[in-house]
């Protein structure tokens, strides 16, 4: 009887999924395939009809920013704005129709959700789809359409304002947790905004570099995430970038907006523009863009506003043409029932369960780096004292910067999230070590998109450093809260160099000569130059900007509670002339960028020129151990149209259960053209019990395998032998096998 309600339970679950806006369909074997539903024709005819009754002024109103997140509505043929929100780290709060200055709403609170960095660094697709799932439930309860999320381009360099925001430096990771993502926000009846489409991998010059990369890079690197976006997830709506590529505007690029997404992927959505990112009104509309967003000057005076309604009088567009766009984003608003007097989810916000869901992201986030003589997890039993150091122990980032925050009641800090978790009876001797401050001639930079971050003051302060020293000789185990925060690592801006802020290594090294039983957490969201610490201290653990609930996380990781299971989702680089845009002196450009290193980004360069990361990508260590055993495919030989299933037995041969992430990276020898040495195309996350095993199948379509062929214009698979190197990052991979494909 047990198994039998059991079996109803799950066959329940899966069809209330099937049934939804989205298909997730879960096989036997535990893993999932997420499935978006396309936008349908079904309401056409409707259509037509409303737009037959709009005026030329109604239709272009549709067009154009009527307020700072949305267009206008035709309330008399019921009609209603397309309202959107930013939606990075959770539902921005509400502002002001004509301006930035909040509202001051008192029912605008929201989750605060871990940055995009952090969801690539728990590598499980089930997060990402927890994430848009409960994201999209508090843009609900808003009463919002679209979000303006997820944001995956590529991280190019480490130096990205936006490296936080963004996912990671690999294509097919990059996908395989965007796709998840978009399903389960358009589950909630709410339009992904999938942006910055696309090759915006640099805040310096954004508003106006254009960017030169080769065609096979373009597809292999840059576009995969988007296609994935487009074709399985079914996103509704794409961003265009500020950028150009290849001398026109992302937002009237008629090669990236109409050939590629909509003529190659099918894409049937919207596109909308970047705040201010329109340059042209004829051009943008015709190649591709349907609403343009901004906020410098009155709506009226924007591109697509008074312009066009004059540039269709001339006789300089048709007004057919309109109707082509409007059409796209009424079938949209139908797609979400904002239209069509179906029942439409009402969602929820900041709900218990929903800072549970951003708990559970933040806790298989953190990445442990280094952990030598068992320093982790604290063993709370034999301590009596805990200093607690750095400003970074209470600093929150649900907002700050020039990018978009999220107004919470709720953001638990490192030294919350201690006292919450720790014993009464231990002491916490909290000091704030250094101070967050900034050279102020310099600080205004911050959104004027020049090639220098925000200047830092790194002297420490001489009674805020002795009152540090003194509280690590007066405990008996020492914690530094070091890193970054969202004033530095921030949109419209990147970063000068790697060096650690605010004098915070000198601190740490300080601390270390008074207490060498020091931990370091660093709170960031990309890369630092840390070689000298790493090798100092006996622990080292990597967070994000985390969440509502990023300090119980954390504490929870540093005391055992949770076993640390994230993996970085970027290289670390010993120095940052080791990263391929800096190697090849191609970052940041002046009115051009060239991407010199071409399809060797991130782990790709480091592993193909031989250049030892500080930590590589997909690094990340347990409180137990593993062992990958011998991994085998199912058969030898795989034709063009198949599926490769590799298996291997993965033993936890400690005493804690964990989680471990099994990746398998793909080699060709003897390549015709040029590669990578191995190209991550497979993973997955699986829980371990302590002392057992678990078989893992990851399936590769052979068509992963695929290059960019330029001159055929397609995708080819090269025939020839494939090798699979299995292990648990780019650098320790230990089991192989291999297989023939052919013609």
């Amino acid at each position: 009887m047990k198994k039998m309600l059991k079996y109803i339970a799950l066959t329940v679950s899966i069809l209330s999924l099937v049934d939804g806006n989205a298909q997730s369909i879960k096989s036997k074997k535990g893993q999932t395939t997420y499935v978006g539903k396309e936008i349908s024709t079904k309401y056409d005819a409707k259509i037509d009809k409303l737009i037959s009754q709009m005026t030329l002024e109604e239709k272009i109103g549709m067009l154009h920013g009527n307020s700072m997140f949305a267009n206008a509505g035709v309330p008399r043929l019921g009609i209603p704005e397309l309202k959107m929100a930013d939606g990075p780290l959770g539902v921005r709060e509400e502002i002001s129709r004509d301006n930035w200055a909040p509202a001051g709403l008192t029912n605008d609170f929201a989750t605060y959700y871990p940055a995009a960095g952090a969801l690539a660094a728990t590598w499980n697709q089930e997060m990402a789809y927890t994430f848009g799932n409960s994201v999209g439930q508090e843009m609900r309860a808003r009463d919002k359409d679209m979000l303006l999320s997820p944001a995956i381009n590529i991280v190019r360099t480490p130096l990205g304002g936006r490296t936080y925001e963004y996912m990671t430096e690999d294509p097919f990771l990059n996908k395989k947790m965007t796709v998840p993502m978009v399903v389960g926000l358009q589950d909630n009846d709410v339009m992904a905004c999938v942006k910055h489409f696309a090759a915006n991998n640099q805040e310096t010059n954004r508003d106006f570099v254009d960017v030169q990369i080769d065609e096979r890079t373009l597809r292999e690197i840059y576009l995969p995430a988007f296609e994935a976006a487009v074709k399985e997830g079914k996103a509704y709506s794409i961003m265009g970038a500020y950028n150009k590529f290849r001398g026109d505007y992302l937002c009237e690029n008629n090669y990236m907006l109409n050939t590629i997404l909509r003529d190659e992927w099918g894409f049937k959505g919207v596109v909308v523009s970047d705040w201010a990112a329109v340059h042209s009104t004829v051009k943008s509309l015709k190649n591709g863009l349907d609403i343009e967003m901004g906020t410098p000057k009155p709506f009226n005076e924007f591109f697509l506003a008074d312009k066009l309604i004059a540039a269709v009088k001339a006789g300089e567009i048709d007004e057919k043409e309109l109707d082509l766009h409007v059409k796209r984003i009424l079938r949209t608003l139908f797609q979400v029932k904002a239209m069509g007097g179906k029942s439409r989810a009402k969602g929820s916000i900041a709900t218990e369960a929903h800072y549970q869901d951003s708990y559970k992201i933040a806790a298989e986030a953190i990445v442990l780096l280094k952990n030598e003589n068992n320093a982790l997890p604290l063993q709370v039993d034999g301590i009596k004292s805990i200093a607690v150091i750095g400003n970074n122990a209470t600093k929150k980032n649900a907002l700050g910067g020039f990018g978009a925050g999220v107004k919470t009641k709720r953001e638990v800090t490192p030294l919350e999230g201690l006292k919450n978790r720790l014993p009464s009876s231990i002491k916490i001797n909290y000091a704030e070590g250094y101070l967050e401050r900034y050279d102020e001639k310099n600080k205004g930079n911050l959104g004027n998109i020049t090639s220098t971050g925000p200047v830092t003051i790194d002297q420490l302060d001489s009674a805020k450093l002795q009152e540090a020293l003194d509280a690590a000789k007066n405990s008996d185990v020492a914690i530094v809260f070091a890193g970054s925060n969202r004033d530095y690592e921030t949109e419209a801006s990147d970063r000068r160099d790697l060096h650690l802020p605010f004098g915070q290594e000198e601190l740490i090294q300080k601390v270390l000569a008074v207490n060498p039983n020091t931990i370091v957490v660093m709170i960031a969201g990309a890369p630092f130059q840390i070689e000298d610490l790493s090798k100092k201290t006996n622990a080292l653990v990597w967070s994000w900007f985390n969440g509502s609930e990023g300090g119980n996380a954390l504490a929870d990781v540093l005391l055992g509670k949770v076993n640390p299971s994230g993996k970085l989702p970027w290289t670390m680089p010993k120095k940052i002339e080791d990263s391929p845009a800096h190697a090849t002196n191609s970052f940041p450009g002046d009115k051009s960028v060239v991407y010199k290193e071409g399809i060797l980004v991130g782990y790709r360069w480091f592993d193909t020129k031989n250049i030892e990361p500080l930590y590589p990508f997909g690094y990340g260590l347990s409180y137990t151990t593993f062992a990958i055993g011998k991994a085998q495919a199912a058969k030898k030989e795989y034709n063009l149209d198949e599926v490769i299933a590799i298996s291997a037995e993965v033993k936890n041969t400690g005493k804690r259960d964990g989680k471990e992430v099994v990746q398998v990276y793909v080699s060709k020898e003897n390549s015709k053209i040029e590669r990578a040495a191995k190209e991550l195309k497979g993973f997955s996350k699986i829980l371990v019990k302590a002392g057992k095993s678990e078989k893992v199948t990851i399936k590769i379509p052979v068509k992963e395998f695929a290059y960019y062929d330029v001159n055929s214009k397609k995708w080819v698979v090269e025939p020839g032998k494939y090798t699979f190197k299995i292990g648990n990052s780019s650098r320790n991979s230990n089991q192989e096998c291999s297989v023939e494909v052919k013609n």
